[in-house]
């Protein structure tokens, strides 16, 4: 990134924030005419300064919240205080989306997994509490006054990710800004200065005590940012991947002097990189930022350090690391609080990674082909591009042939597709007609018969009903239950 001036900043900004709406200012004049300070504070306030207007918009206040609420019962479209514990009430009002919080300031107890909020009396005090300093500016209202007590200007200018007091203050406050660090340098692009490194480093257990979902949240924003890698690879050099991923981690033991193969670890951070630059645009088939591609992609290979064995002539393998590693990626998954449905698609992509692998040495039938459809499901297209993505191979003849056979692969998927309803294989006749035909009852027998038929239409193809319908008697009559 190029390093704006502190100048080139305030122009920039200047332009964004004298184009907020009048609804925004308006409600500053309520709260002012109520006796109250407001502040638009943290990320609007650094990204008006990155040149990016939003509509959810932060906003601080020395009112506390019931006068809050008041004022924005007023003002609002509609309002909500599910945030009340914090001192936080939400409000729509046109486009803009708000939640007004009381000056604060948060920290944990050494055990507990919630922060202990208490309100605060001044705005510059309020900022001071905040997690980095760019995240510590503001703007009064309905003055438009800027305020930076801490510096944020110029680490923004810098792109320095700095707290504004002592990183281990800062952290113990709250540790999970340990993993903000990480997820703003991925969303920004920023270093972290050495104190703040030091600090992650030192005091990464403590995220031990900050509730799962926490976690999971700034991970998700992480591995959907712009710089992924940066703040992946921050996580793994000051140990917090140990406690957030320690399977990712222990790639790092995969390294071999001998060079018997190649660095697992460096090998899966260019596998996201190829990963990322395969997704499409948003009338495409995977849409970027696409989480569940970007995390099978981190997690394709944790499977590996338990399957490494080293054999006969100096070889190595990593024998079903595809399979241990769908199951250690579903337990870290259900660890950090992930929904059912990204679990099992992540894990999904990662039981199916190597499936491609062999198709380029022998050509496969077609109900190869079905059954890898299949198998992925609507997951196809991600699975496609996380194959893809997996070939880091500096040998361009065999990564050329690679891809060659990944584009032969998806030719004959589409020529199935035009001839074959793919994306529904099913039997020809269904669990009702094979009662039918066979004159017997629901039960496990029925589905005995059209995991059978399932099979024929995935060797041949569709027969049609009526052949179907012999080949389910000629299965009877063989099976011993005519």
């Amino acid at each position: 990134m190029s390093t704006p001036s502190v100048e080139q900043l305030r122009r920039i900004a200047l332009h964004v924030l004298t184009n907020l709406s009048l609804d925004v200012v308006d409600l500053g004049r309520r709260f002012a005419d109520a006796g109250h300070e407001l502040a638009l504070v943290g990320g609007p306030v650094r990204d008006a300064f990155l040149g990016a207007t939003s509509h959810d918009l932060d906003f601080a206040t020395s009112a506390h919240p019931d006068e809050t609420e008041r004022i924005l019962a007023g003002w609002a479209d509609a309002h909500w205080d599910v945030g009340r514990d914090f001192g936080t009430i939400g409000a729509t009002k046109g486009d803009d989306v708000v939640e007004v919080t009381t000056y604060r300031s948060e920290s944990y107890d050494m055990g507990s997994r919630k922060p202990q909020v208490e309100y605060g009396t001044t705005l510059e005090g309020d900022l001071t509490r905040r997690d980095f300093t760019v995240n510590a500016m503001a703007l009064r209202l309905p003055d438009l006054s800027f305020v930076d007590p801490t510096g944020g200007m110029d680490d923004l200018a810098g792109q320095l990710l700095r707290t504004p007091v002592t990183a281990e203050q800062s952290f113990d406050d709250d540790p999970l800004r340990i993993m903000r660090a990480a997820r703003f340098t991925a969303q920004l692009g920023f270093d972290v200065a050495p104190d703040v490194m030091d600090a992650m480093t030192a005091m990464s257990s403590r995220l031990a005590i900050v509730s799962a979902e926490r976690v999971r949240a700034e991970l998700e924003r992480l591995v959907t940012s712009l710089w992924p890698r940066r703040g992946i690879e921050l996580m793994v050099h000051t140990g917090v991947a140990d406690v957030v991923l320690p399977e990712l981690s222990r790639l790092q033991e995969t390294v071999d002097e001998h060079r018997r193969h190649k660095d697992v670890y460096e090998h899966t951070l260019t596998v996201l990189d190829q990963a990322i630059s395969l997704e499409t645009g948003p009338d495409g088939p995977v849409p970027g930022p696409d989480f569940v591609l970007r995390f099978a992609a981190l997690m394709h290979d944790v499977g590996k350090p338990a399957t490494r064995r080293f054999e006969p002539g100096g070889t190595v393998s990593f024998h079903h690391h595809e399979l241990v590693g769908a199951r250690m990626t579903k337990a870290r998954m259900r660890a950090l609080r992930f929904d059912n449905q990204t679990t099992r698609d992540v894990a999904k992509l990662v039981e199916l990674h190597l499936r491609f692998h062999g198709y380029g040495e022998a050509k496969w039938t077609d109900s190869a082909v079905r059954r890898y459809v299949t198998d992925a499901g609507p997951l196809l297209e991600r699975l496609h591009r996380l194959t893809r993505a997996d070939c880091t191979t500096r040998n361009q003849r065999k990564a050329m042939r690679l891809a060659a056979a990944y584009d032969d692969l998806e030719a004959r998927i589409a020529e199935l597709r035009e001839q074959e309803e793919l994306k529904a294989i099913r039997p020809d006749l269904d669990g009702a007609r094979i009662m039918e035909i066979l004159g017997i009852t629901p039960g496990p027998v029925v589905g005995e018969a059209y995991r059978f038929l399932l099979d024929l239409r995935m060797e041949e193809g569709p027969i049609g009903e009526e052949a179907a319908r012999e080949r389910l008697l000629a299965w009877w009559e063989e099976r011993g239950s005519g």
